[in-house]
């Protein structure tokens, strides 16, 4: 059944992880696009913390729980790990006359990981990196007071498709790494239009963009007492290096008809604008936490990224600068009685967080800062391994200072970690 239900997962996944529209954001105009969660659902509604590691539930923040894949007490059991999510967002987008609401819905990932025994884990997978989709207009008048209408649109985004590996050097002490290469298409478009003119002029940009970065993660988990834990992580998302081909096209269109009337391509050679580097700085991670052994745990994350470095030369935005971003989050679960026999509720996990992220974006000379609350419960499948996972999200992005818009959302996930046992030998009695 579990193998019927992966298939399904992976034959959705090939069309809508391409097709899916991620963001309406109008803050992903800037860099490269609205950058996705990488965490599951597990994670995200403990307020995105990776530090956490477990013998069932894929961790795609952190390397190094692939250690601690399929491991029961000091056995080395064939356990497969699927694990997928799929989120419904429904967003206010205020400014500070207007208001309009919409919605996403959204794969957030698919991915597999299992363990190759002698505390060896790996796994692969495919999830959106980030995503561009934003439709504005905006009016103004000229010199000779004929009202001129901007409209700015975008669309695209970028994926990643990633291979990650732990090890357990021993009981307390785990490593990982994650390979991942990103790719995919942004399109940036403009188009103004001159009250009483019957034509109107276009700038449209596009770029493809791909390149690679690593994730390094250490995990020490010294036992406090037979029951309790401390928990610690360190995690260094190297610097990614993206390349973009770009090209430019700029003509006139039909106000009437909206077709094309003159277009032609822009030489970016002269310019050095036709490949541009992206490179995103690292981003370095400090965790703890602390809790009872399969009852228990409550943990902090700390991020730090020096984003002042990053430009997008080409996109060529004015009223945008960079500067460090961060990111502080802590979270929590706590399970009444994951043996219990007589109720299930008893077993289900109930798991809550809060985040604040600086995205080190000054648009407008005005901080973008994204907070959100989370909570959530695991819901055992019968008496396996296997779950699903609830999820919600509280957040707000943005303001609605100095001409800016700010977002409200409310978010719902669904994940499922789906268990089998695989590379095990048949034992004839």
């Amino acid at each position: 059944m579990i193998k019927k239900i992966v298939i399904a997962i992976v034959c959705i996944a090939s069309f809508n992880m391409y097709a899916q529209e991620g963001s309406v954001s109008p803050y992903s105009y800037f860099g490269i696009g609205d950058l996705r969660t990488k965490s599951t659902v597990e994670n995200q509604m403990m307020g995105g913390i990776g530090m956490y590691a477990d013998s069932i539930h894929i961790n795609l923040k952190n390397p190094a729980a692939y250690g601690k894949l399929g491991l029961k007490g000091n056995d080395k059991v064939g356990l497969t790990t699927y694990t997928a999510g799929i989120s419904r967002k429904e967003i206010t987008l205020n400014s500070f006359t207007t208001q309009e609401k919409t919605s996403i819905t959204s794969l957030d990932y698919l991915a597999l990981g299992f363990s190759l025994g002698k505390g060896i884990g790996v796994g692969f997978g495919l999830m959106p990196y980030s995503s561009v989709g934003y439709n504005l207009v905006g009016e103004t008048t000229n010199a000779n007071q004929a009202l001129v209408t901007n409209t700015y649109s975008g669309d695209g985004g970028l994926n990643k498709v990633y291979f990650s590996a732990g090890y357990e050097l021993r009981e307390d002490l785990t490593v990982g790494m994650t390979a991942s290469y990103n790719f995919g298409t942004i399109n940036n478009n403009r188009a103004q239009a001159v009250e009483n003119v019957l034509f109107g002029t276009f700038d449209r940009r596009t770029s493809k963009i791909d390149g690679v970065d690593f994730n390094f993660a250490v995990n020490y988990t010294p036992a406090i007492s037979d029951t309790h834990t401390l928990h610690t992580s360190l995690r260094v998302n190297t610097q990614g290096n993206l390349k973009s081909i770009n090209t430019q096209n700029i003509g006139s269109y039909s106000l009437s008809t909206g077709g094309d009337i003159e277009s032609q391509s822009v030489d970016l050679e002269g310019n050095r604008l036709s490949n541009t580097e992206l490179k995103i700085p690292a981003t370095t991670t400090l965790g703890v936490g602390y809790g009872e052994n399969k009852k228990w745990f409550v943990g902090a994350e700390y991020s730090f990224q020096s984003l002042g470095s990053f430009s997008n030369e080409f996109l060529g935005a004015t009223n945008v600068v960079y500067k460090d971003a961060s990111t502080f989050a802590v979270g929590a679960f706590y399970v009444p009685d994951y043996s219990s026999f007589t109720s299930y509720l008893k077993r289900v996990t109930y798991r809550a967080g809060l985040r604040m992220d600086k995205t080190g974006m000054m648009v407008n000379n005005k901080e973008i800062n994204d907070f959100g609350i989370t909570f959530g419960l695991g819901l055992p499948m019968g008496r396996s391994l296997s779950n699903i996972s609830l999820g919600f999200e509280l957040g707000k992005k943005g303001t609605t200072s100095a001409n800016l818009i700010e977002e409200k959302y409310f978010k719902i996930n669904i994940g499922l970690s789906l268990n089998d046992m695989w590379f095990q030998k048949r034992k004839i009695n």
